[in-house]
């Protein structure tokens, strides 16, 4: 997959491109406008690498080119759909067979990812205050984050070490799930954006939501934050908040054990400051809710929940494949609080008894900081300013880990978890092995 055939798919671009961009884009004009180019040739290029990524065979193993290699396409004098898409504007996939593979590991068809990206546009997400796009698909599966050309140069320089990781663990892990990297130039001006499994769930609306990193030093969402609809919540907000994660010993087991071993690989690469995102959905609350949304049976809702347009019916389009969550729709409904843990691969359910029920969703975000000068520097600003015993965020990668999974490990009810399994113990650093006793 040189990077040097950008000019040749010219030839065969015409024909392939106006039959599938009438099926996928067309349909929605009004929500495409040409004031937001980069999603329209987002959508556009997405459609048209896995188009193109089909025709390849799946390699028997990757080599080592592939997680450098990256496949370009330059459209010029673009007049089919103009309202809609640029007339200029270049469109670069990064580690095609890479990415391919780590969607197979994670149990993604490239076809459902297609066609959850590249039938319907992706929403903005959030609170429109984020710094770049951060979108969600229309199925609300995925996540695609703007990112910057250092992040681009951090992820080729973790993707082989990350690919191993998720081989050795058959895809189970509470690290961000890197489905796709791309750039979009439009005018000039390029955008990065990496495509994810999205952390919460498609269908259960998250009532709270902490960013938690282990550190009590400036951890507290602000006022104007704990404005917003759904803030993001913190450290000490969670303390405040006495929050804890209700869920069954062997639910626990399983988390920390997965989570000791993903944050054993971040050590290995020098990362920190990452967070793990915990979002949680009140099932009591969402029945109240839903018995008042039926009441005056609004054709509807007037404004959607947590920032995202409501997502279509399943399978209301009549065509296959329907998408990631698609399948759910020959399945049987699914009733308050359930999930299907294949697509909610982040999700646990409290455990029968919990002050509440509640579905959790937990996993790891922003692993991409390096221990780098910058880091090093903030680390001795802060130090200085907190004094040397202070839980700052900026430390070592290897204090680092040490203090957020003593952190994690106490957002479950009761003592310790290692001492009320009785089983393990940690072993000094820097290793951050668990061993038996």
């Amino acid at each position: 997959m040189a990077s040097g055939a950008a000019s040749s798919p010219m030839v065969i671009l015409a024909p392939k491109t106006k039959t599938k961009k009438k099926h996928f884009v067309q349909q929605k004009v009004k929500v495409l406008r040409a004031s937001d180019p980069v999603i329209s040739v987002f959508m556009w290029g997405v459609n048209h690498s896995i188009g193109d990524l089909n025709q390849v065979p799946v390699p028997v193993m990757l080599l080592p080119d592939d997680f450098k290699a990256n496949t370009k396409i330059k459209v010029t004098n673009h007049l089919f759909n103009k309202e809609n898409l640029p007339g200029h504007f270049k469109f670069k996939e990064y580690c095609p067979q890479v990415f391919r593979n780590l969607r197979e590991r994670f149990g993604i068809e490239d076809l459902d990812y297609q066609v959850s990206l590249a039938r319907s546009p992706p929403v903005r997400g959030g609170d429109g205050h984020a710094e770049g796009l951060l979108l969600t698909s229309y199925d609300r599966t995925l996540v695609v984050k703007q990112i910057s050309s250092e992040d681009v140069a951090d992820m080729h320089n973790i993707l082989s070490e990350y690919h191993q990781h998720i081989v050795k663990c058959h895809g189970s892990t509470l690290l961000p799930q890197f489905l796709g990297m791309y750039r979009v130039s439009v005018e000039s001006e390029d955008t990065y954006l990496v495509v994810m499994r999205n952390m919460f769930s498609h269908r259960l609306v998250v009532h709270r939501k902490y960013d938690l990193k282990g550190s009590l030093v400036a951890r507290e969402a602000s006022d104007k934050e704990k404005g917003k609809e759904l803030p993001t919540f913190k450290d000490v907000d969670f303390r405040n908040n006495m929050q804890k994660v209700h869920v069954s010993e062997e639910q626990k087991e399983k988390f920390m054990e997965k989570l000791k071993r993903d944050v054993e690989f971040l050590v290995k690469l020098k990362i920190m400051d990452y967070s793990l995102l915990l979002g949680i959905h009140d099932v009591g609350r969402a029945e109240r809710e839903e018995e008042e949304m039926e009441e005056p049976c609004a054709e509807e809702e007037a404004e959607p929940e947590n920032g995202l347009a409501p997502a279509p019916t399943v399978g209301s389009y009549g065509t296959s494949p329907e998408g990631i969550a698609g399948y759910l729709n020959s399945c049987k409904p699914l009733g308050p609080g359930e999930f299907d843990p294949y697509i909610d691969v982040y999700a646990l359910k409290s455990i029968p008894g919990a002050p509440q029920r509640e579905v959790y969703f937990m996993g790891l975000i922003d692993v991409l900081t390096q221990y780098d000068t910058k880091k090093k520097a903030a680390h001795a600003a802060k130090t200085v300013k907190h004094g040397a015993g202070a839980e700052i965020s900026t430390v070592h990668p290897e204090q680092y880990a040490k203090r957020f999974l003593d952190f994690i490990t106490n957002i479950f009810p009761g003592i310790s978890l290692w001492r009320s399994l009785g089983r393990y113990t940690f072993s000094p650093l820097p290793g951050l092995a668990i061993n038996k006793v």
